[in-house]
């Protein structure tokens, strides 16, 4: 990584390594799917609640950076508190059912509703609202994430060649098992790739530094009892939707305690994540057992794939959106990169033959209910915003989305006539 200025006031150098993060980052930037997106970002989390700043030796931008790539925490337990106001109205609920519906879970309507206990469905609820979750890692083959509901408990278990998902409410079970030789069973496991520590937040935040990026040391914090610093990434370009980042590092792991992204409109955090309690000790082998509950019923993830449908042939997110896809490219750099690509469907909104937008079955018409309409030299289409995402659909069947504002959608359209 290049300097970041002896000053500790300027950039993280340009990589070609960075820059092709950012890009493939920019992947999943696919405006008829708002709701994924958001999934996706909720590494971005609250405003840091200080309780005193403590007196650390003085360190730099590029040090701090540093000290997070190195930190290699192997054994932890705590509890987390994640905050997400991405401006969207109160779903009641339907989020789960339009994630799970792209996914093949739970409410896809197939034959079979499938399981309550799986992570596909039950992850997307940190989409929205506030959310408490109790978290414990011993090394690569054990963690644990358990989410705390209302008299109830959904958790997640990796445990060796393992994979529980347990929803107590429903007293339901998810079980995938690694195939012979594989090393890593929760790569195959729907939702086990969404953040869910700070951690895993800053690892995808700092994909995003480039030299288009401001990164300073913003003094320090106690975080969860702990003495950290806290670094600040800032875009230094107009037209983002992105107002701050702000890390707090523990000084003396280099582990991230809290993630906090505010939006460039002000206001709240849009994503609010962070340890309230945390340990290093190494949790209790006990941690990770789990034997279905008598009575539980149990699905196995190759009895709900094929009861979804393989997904060439089911309307999983990856088949649903594809298709729609045409050409996908990336407009700008930084933080003012726009996905763009055309769904080859006229008159905006691009529809299957049962009239759900893009196989998204509820979620078209969950867009329609707030997008703006916007014209232009690209002609006429609809802006879906929220307070980090937004995404312009044309009328001719293009789409363009980014942490931009609208401003600099309609802007990219025009360039692209």
């Amino acid at each position: 990584m290049a300097p970041i200025d002896s000053d500790d006031n300027t950039t993280a150098g340009a990589g070609e390594e960075l820059r092709a993060g950012r890009r493939k980052a920019a992947r999943y930037v696919v405006p008829v799917a708002v709701m994924g997106v958001a999934a996706a970002t909720i590494g971005l989390v609250p405003a840091l609640a200080d309780s005193g700043d403590p007196d650390l030796p003085k360190v730099t931008a590029e040090q701090l950076i540093e000290k997070i790539a190195k930190s290699d925490v192997q054994q932890l337990s705590g509890t987390v508190r994640i905050n997400t106001d991405l401006g969207l109205p109160d779903l009641g609920g339907l989020e789960s059912g339009l994630m799970s519906g792209m996914s093949g879970g739970p409410g896809s309507g197939g034959d079979d509703e499938g399981s309550a206990a799986d992570p596909s469905a039950k992850l997307t609820e940190l989409v929205s609202g506030s959310h408490t979750l109790r978290v414990a890692a011993d090394g690569p083959d054990r963690q644990k994430l358990s989410l705390l509901e209302n008299a109830a408990e959904y958790s997640l278990i990796h445990n060796g060649r393992d994979v529980w998902g347990y929803d107590s409410r429903s007293n339901e079970v998810y079980h995938s098992t690694a195939a012979d030789g594989a090393e890593r069973p929760e790569k195959d496991v729907p939702g086990q790739d969404v953040p869910a520590t700070p951690k895993d937040f800053a690892d995808q935040a700092l994909k995003a530094v480039d030299d288009t990026t401001s990164v300073t040391v913003g003094g320090t914090a106690q975080v969860a009892g702990r003495d950290a610093y806290r670094l600040v990434v800032e875009p230094k370009q107009d037209g983002s939707t992105v107002g701050a980042i702000t890390v707090a590092v523990d000084a003396e792991t280099g582990t991230p305690l809290k993630f906090t992204l505010t939006p460039a409109s002000g206001g709240a955090a849009v994503v609010d994540v962070g340890f309230t309690k945390v340990s290093f000790a190494k949790p209790d082998a006990s941690t990770f057992d789990f034997t279905p509950p008598e009575g539980a019923k149990v699905t196995e993830a190759d009895e709900a794939g094929r009861r979804a449908g393989a997904p060439e042939h089911g309307r999983g997110a990856e088949g649903g959106l594809a298709k729609g896809m045409n050409g996908l490219e990336v407009i700008g750099e930084g933080w003012n990169s726009i996905a763009a690509f055309d769904t080859g469907a006229q008159g905006g909104l691009p529809t299957d033959s049962a009239g759900d937008l893009g196989g998204l079955g509820d979620l078209g018409g969950f867009l329609g209910s707030f997008g703006d309409q916007v014209k232009g030299d690209f002609g006429s289409g609809t802006v879906f915003k929220t307070r980090l995402v937004n995404a312009l659909i044309t009328d001719d069947g293009k789409v363009y989305a980014g942490a931009v504002t609208k401003d600099a959608l309609v802007k990219a359209a025009d360039a692209a006539k």
